[in-house]
């Protein structure tokens, strides 16, 4: 699929240059480098300040009541992922639980997010499933939701498996889980997925990844998988987020939540800081219901190159971002 921002002819360029973002997202060594090293780590936060709402819970918590008074629900997500050091996860853990707190006594409209990796499943499975566990049960006690990120394909059986667990063991039905519909194999998680009565978050999906396990990031196979899962969980009653910057998805599930008379109860559309505010405030004008998703902390180098990848004509905005005396970047 031809990237409009660009002329045809650069298209295989543009489209290598969003396949080496990616690649270099997950490259641990190059992230060590960028976040720790002292004279990459100014650019890097620079570029990153239009799509991180700071570095600390309290900067989370401002952006929040800020995504809120426009009308929005909000998503919190401390950055984080593939930690391999059991004490490490377990300090990690105790963040979210400070966000989970802290979202209780401001009584925020705000879901918490994370990733497995982050609170220990790289360590053991055992270690992610009990700290997410201790998590989810403060989320529920303030009656707030807890959605679990989708990560590499190659954690993608250990990241449903928890899940489930949490559920069918703990009754933790404020669990949440993210699925991807550029994988080939979520045409078989899906069923097994509304099985489960958590809030199924439907994302394209940014990883790099091979043919063989997922369509291309701009392919009309995509779109088309895309749609048909939406329109699946939207017809069914599933509790979901549409989680799509797209705005020919947005617009033909808008027609068809308006034609059917889906229950607003039942479903939200969902977007990213940084990534401009028309469209989500577009939607809750015309009355669906939104949420807006908000992620802090340092560790946010995959996060940052996947979003620019998704519209390679971002890094101009990087090196406008890096350019800039100013120390607070805009949405565009």
């Amino acid at each position: 699929m031809h990237h409009p921002a660009f002329p045809a002819l650069w298209q295989p360029l543009v489209d290598q240059a969003a396949t080496t973002l990616r690649a270099l997202a997950l490259d641990e060594s190059a992230k060590e480098k960028f976040c720790n090293d002292p004279l990459l780590r100014p650019y890097m936060h620079k570029v990153s300040q239009r799509y991180v709402a700071g570095r600390t819970v309290a900067d989370a918590l401002q952006r929040v009541e800020h995504i809120i008074a426009q009308g929005h629900a909000a998503s919190a997500e401390y950055m984080g992922e593939s930690v391999r050091d059991e004490a490490f996860a377990m300090a990690e853990t105790e963040v979210f639980m400070e966000l989970t707190k802290a979202i209780g006594q401001r009584n925020l409209n705000c879901s918490v997010s994370l990733d497995l990796s982050h609170v220990g499943m790289t360590v053991d499975t055992e270690l992610g499933y009990r700290n997410t566990r201790r998590i989810a049960l403060a989320a529920a006690e303030i009656n707030r939701e807890v959605m679990i990120s989708m990560e590499a394909a190659d954690r993608a059986d250990d990241i449903y498996a928890i899940y489930a667990r949490l559920h069918r063991e703990d009754g933790l039905h404020n669990v949440g889980i993210t699925v991807p519909a550029k994988r080939h194999r979520t045409e078989q998680d899906l069923p097994s997925l509304m099985k489960i009565p958590g809030r199924i978050r439907l994302v394209k999906g940014a990883f790099l990844e091979s043919e063989d396990i997922s369509h291309h990031r701009n392919s009309p196979e995509l779109a088309a998988a895309y749609r048909r899962y939406a329109q699946e969980l939207l017809l069914s009653g599933h509790k979901c987020s549409i989680a799509t910057h797209d705005r020919s998805i947005q617009g033909d599930l808008s027609a068809l939540i308006l034609k059917e008379r889906i229950d607003p109860r039942w479903f939200e559309f969902e977007s990213l800081i940084g990534l401009g505010t028309e469209q989500i405030a577009g939607l809750q004008a015309r009355g669906f219901p939104t949420r807006e998703y908000a992620v802090f902390g340092d560790e946010h180098f995959l996060y940052v190159l996947n979003r620019i990848a998704e519209e390679p004509v971002r890094v101009y905005q990087a090196i406008i971002d890096v350019m800039s005396p100013s120390q607070a970047a805009t949405s565009t």
